[in-house]
């Protein structure tokens, strides 16, 4: 699912359904939350340069995260409940 882009950078091209997040284990969801938010600080970092040539991948990767969130946050509520 990984490409090189013309720039050499990796992009991840996948569509993400909540329903396969909520498949995930917290373990799962908590490894992706972090490589999002890895890839945001990277292209926030290109933006800033000038270098940012997919401008709608911020966000695709800011709703991406929120996303994760939320699912971590039903699962906890539905554990505690």
């Amino acid at each position: 699912m990984r490409a090189k882009g013309p720039t050499g950078d990796v992009e991840k091209d996948y569509d993400m359904s909540a329903n396969d997040l909520r498949e995930k284990t917290p373990d799962q969801l908590r490894e992706q939350l972090t490589e999002l938010k890895k890839e945001q600080f990277n292209l926030r970092f290109q933006r800033a340069t000038g270098q940012l040539e997919n401008t709608a991948r911020v966000r695709q990767i800011r709703r991406d995260i929120a996303r994760i969130q939320t699912i971590m946050r039903e699962k906890r509520v539905s554990a505690n409940a």
